[in-house]
């Protein structure tokens, strides 16, 4: 007996080699096997396929997949303050892949945990920010990471009361969340991002979202701050 298998793992969680091997939307690829390499939280899997190649020829591949399930993130704006509403926090990933000292400048994010991605963003917008937001605007979807993460991740966008703005620490402590709220210049977000500071790629995303098509969005070159 297999935790994650065939008894529940830590999360309760069965049938996790069998992830895939029912799919048909792409004839070209046949799925023959999925191991579970690591299901202590999240999953690791190592899958075997066949796929067919434009030529015809038909090769045997393996690929190892990571599935921390999806999620959704937030850009907060204010317009008639043109400035938005960031998370700093640390990230152990980039501090060991370079980043100075790990503190990342972020849009509020999280993982949907079995809540539809509107009602996820949210929760999630409330842990980390403090603001209880109204109905959200979806901007897109996208895989982040498609060579190797599943993760789906929904954009969200929505406008916040800086009167409201919270003090101290927010996020849930007992996850071992530590994270502090950023409101900079809507401006000054863009040259944090051309300068290297701001480099989040969701982040990234909505806030070049904001000046082509959101609320900071008008004719000509990207605001910049002198």
């Amino acid at each position: 007996m297999t935790a994650g298998l065939d008894t529940p793992d830590r999360r309760g969680r069965t049938g996790l080699d069998r992830h895939g091997l029912d799919l048909t939307g792409n004839p070209r690829v046949r799925i023959h096997d999925v191991e579970v390499l690591s299901c202590d939280w999240y999953v690791l899997r190592r899958t075997t396929f066949d796929y067919e190649h434009t030529d015809g020829h038909v090769s045997r591949e393996q690929r190892e997949t990571y599935d921390r399930g999806d999620g959704a993130t937030i850009l907060l704006y204010n317009t008639d303050h043109r400035t938005v509403l960031l998370t700093r926090q640390f990230r152990l990933p980039a501090y060991v892949n370079g980043h100075p000292d790990g503190m990342l400048l972020e849009t509020a994010a999280g993982l949907l945990d079995g809540d539809s991605p509107h009602t996820a963003i949210r929760r999630e917008a409330a842990e980390e920010t403090g603001h209880v937001i109204g109905t959200p605007e979806h901007v897109f979807a996208v895989y982040m990471s498609p060579g190797s993460v599943t993760e789906r991740l929904h954009f969200y966008a929505a406008p916040y009361d800086p009167v409201d703005n919270p003090t101290g620490t927010t996020g849930i402590a007992a996850e071992g969340e530590d994270i502090t709220t950023v409101e900079l210049p809507f401006a000054e977000a863009l040259d944090r991002v051309r300068d290297g500071t701001i480099v989040d790629a969701k982040t990234i995303m909505l806030l070049q979202w904001a000046a082509l098509d959101g609320p900071f969005s008008r004719p000509g070159p990207l605001p910049r701050r002198d």
